[in-house]
């Protein structure tokens, strides 16, 4: 490789594994100075506050690492209740079973108000409040489980399992189960026309209006603003904390999206591979960098990437790295690779959704490596393991002396050829060799081939 190609490698790649352990100890840091809350009258005293919690988003990871950070606020201020404000479409089942819990094991009094709409996983968030009040026109139910287009999951035992979720959540405050059963399963059928004038029959989910669910016990009160519920909870002179998501914990609900996650994944694996093959322009390894640190940004602060994972991927570069200028048949490049998988998979919502979003992004991310070394194939790494020139004779490249002009002449054996030997031709003493019969000295040969360095001869009769 050209002198300076190898210069512009030895500062790059130092500097690349600098900034990539500043965004990534920056990914630790920035979660605790952005945790910033939105607190509206907040209060010294302990006992005389309550907490008003948005549940305003799709029921993922960063909504329970969102939750569970304003819950541990609420216990640690001592709050007399928790209001959660929910308004969502649901969401991720597991999310849901995980914030499910969280309100559960708190120690402090909460109750759910639905404003707008608690369907799906929003519905079972609100089962597990101990108490749920309505606005007007809001709607609670519609809890069946979904793929991600949207279409109805059919998988019995999937079905049985979010029904008896759902129906132990519901009785958890006194509530009839088979309703929350009725909410999942579109082939549980109920006879309510007693309580709010219609049946639900076989094949439709259950939904219930703010009016029906007080009407059956899954309502305590309908109210048209969090003020009325403070009201009705006998909580008025107590001061209201409003809690909002920091801008780390909004911007990583969206850099968590699987679509997100994966166009990260395939900038932070182009980049880094074009650099290390092709070094010297710097921008493609600065972008890498820059999206791998989003990946494990989102991830951390929603809950879903340790520091272990954060330090596998360093390791891992670190180790591609060694590899381009210290021998090891391999074993480092391939420790680095495996290190990079398990940090990018430990970092993802799950170990399946990891692992398809890392092949994705290295069969999209594959092209633009491919297409972008292919056009500089002059330069880089490559220069290291391919020989580029062809070593011919046209080129100027000779292996041995060219003897074959030799081939016809006769001369004298010095020696005897048993089958080597020393022979006297054309004035000049040369090695021989026979195809296998001996000759003896002074005999007169004839060189009848030159291969190389070998010059055969043979026996003059």
């Amino acid at each position: 490789m050209h002198r300076t190609g190898w210069l512009r490698k030895v500062v790059f790649f130092p500097l690349m594994l600098f900034a990539l352990v500043c965004l990534t100890l920056g990914t630790a840091i920035m979660p605790l100075a952005s945790a910033d809350t939105s607190v509206t009258g907040k209060t010294e005293e302990t006992g005389t506050s309550v907490f008003v919690i948005p549940v305003k988003h799709t029921v993922e990871q960063g909504l329970h690492s969102f939750l569970e950070r304003a819950f541990k606020e609420a216990e640690e201020a001592n709050a007399e209740h928790i209001i959660m404000v929910i308004n969502t479409l649901g969401g991720r089942v597991e999310s849901a079973s995980e914030i499910g819990e969280l309100i559960r094991s708190s120690k402090i009094p909460t109750t759910a108000f639905v404003e707008g709409k608690a369907v799906s996983a929003g519905t079972y968030i609100a089962l597990n409040a101990n108490n749920i009040v309505m606005q007007p026109g809001s709607v609670i139910g519609a809890a069946a489980v979904v793929n991600g287009e949207g279409a109805l999951i059919e998988n019995p035992k999937t079905i049985s399992y979010w029904v008896g979720k759902m129906s132990a959540a519901a009785k958890l405050n006194g509530r009839d189960a088979s309703i929350a059963a009725a909410m999942v399963d579109t082939n549980i059928t109920i006879n309510m026309s007693e309580s709010i004038g219609r049946d639900k029959k076989a094949g439709e989910i259950l939904s219930l209006s703010a009016s029906d669910a007080e009407k059956v016990g899954y309502s305590e009160f309908t109210a048209k603003s969090v003020q009325e519920v403070v009201t009705w909870l006998k909580l008025d002179n107590r001061t209201l904390i409003e809690i909002e998501p920091s801008i780390a914990e909004n911007v990583a609900r969206f850099l968590v999206n699987p679509v997100v996650t994966t166009i990260l994944l395939i900038l932070g694996i182009a980049g880094i591979a074009i650099e290390m093959l092709v070094p010297g322009y710097g921008a493609p390894g600065i972008t890498g960098i820059i999206a791998f640190g989003l990946f494990f940004f989102g991830s951390y602060v929603s809950g879903f990437a340790g520091m272990e994972s954060i330090v596998l991927f360093i390791v891992g570069m670190i180790l591609l790295v060694l590899e381009l200028f210290i021998p090891s048949f391999g074993i480092l490049g391939l420790l680095g690779s495996a290190s990079l998988v398990a940090g990018v998979v430990i970092a993802a919502p799950s170990p399946t959704s990891g692992f398809i979003s890392l092949f994705v992004a290295l069969v999209v991310a594959s092209v633009p490596v491919y297409l972008f070394a292919k056009s500089n194939k002059g330069r880089g790494v490559w220069n290291k393991f391919i020989l580029r020139e062809q070593l011919t004779t046209e080129e100027g490249f000779l292996s041995a002396d060219d003897r074959s002009s030799l081939v016809g002449k006769q001369g004298i054996a010095l020696t005897t050829l048993r089958p080597s030997g020393i022979a006297l031709i054309d004035g000049e003493r040369i090695d021989v060799v026979t195809e296998g019969e001996f000759i003896s000295v002074n005999r007169p040969v004839q060189v009848v081939k030159a291969e190389g360095t070998w010059i055969f001869v043979k026996e003059v009769i």
